[in-house]
């Protein structure tokens, strides 16, 4: 009798390709530059939503332009232990809104005369929900634009970028102690001014 043929048995799929992290794209790049291109994509919408929300869409572009020039020309020193690129990023970003100071405070002044945010509505999304009553309170936009330029940067890094404050630590190269004790005299400052509107007590640690 002839052998009774039997079907081999299915092999398992592949396993998609992990997503490469931002570490590995920007050790890429040292050798092939075109790959930091593939940072830029993954990055730039949300560091553009951030910078236009703080100065407006006129020097949003050129910001971030600017963010991702500086950020190529410093890769070869870039950390290889931090795979998530975030806080190397908006930490360039906002080394260069510094640049800008004026022009976030009339914003956010203009903002708490008029109540209406021409410059945040196209970019609204649910990170604007972290600051309870939202930016568009007049309030609220009056009480940003009273804070040290400090700690403004730690406030909205936490609530428009939502970084974590470790990851805000990173970006504006502080100790993460620091960032939480500006950020618990943010809060008694915008208590003071919003009573309950204030931002509330989430764990931004980690």
């Amino acid at each position: 009798m002839p052998p009774t043929s039997r079907s081999s048995p299915a092999l398992p799929a592949p396993a998609p390709a992990a997503e490469p992290t931002d570490a590995s794209l920007i050790a890429a790049s040292r050798t092939d530059p075109e790959r930091f291109a593939a940072l830029f994509r993954r990055h730039a919408t949300a560091i553009m939503r951030y910078t236009a929300r703080r100065l407006g869409p006129d020097h949003a572009e050129d910001i971030v332009a600017e963010t991702f020039l500086v950020a190529f020309g410093r890769r070869a020193s870039y950390d290889p232990a931090r795979p998530d690129a975030r806080p190397w990023l908006y930490g360039i970003a906002t080394n260069l809104i510094r640049r800008h100071r004026r022009t976030e405070v009339r914003a956010l002044r203009a903002l708490a005369r008029g109540g209406l945010d021409p410059v945040t509505a196209p970019f609204t999304d649910a990170v604007e929900d972290r600051v309870h009553a939202g930016v568009r309170s007049r309030t609220l936009a009056g009480a940003i634009a009273a804070l040290p330029a400090a700690q403004r940067e730690v406030l909205l890094l936490v609530t428009w970028a939502g970084l974590t404050y470790d990851e805000v630590a990173e970006a504006l190269g502080v100790p993460a102690g620091t960032v939480r004790s500006r950020m618990n005299r943010i809060r008694r400052k915008l208590r003071d001014a919003l009573g309950d509107a204030a931002p509330s007590e989430e764990n931004h640690d980690g």
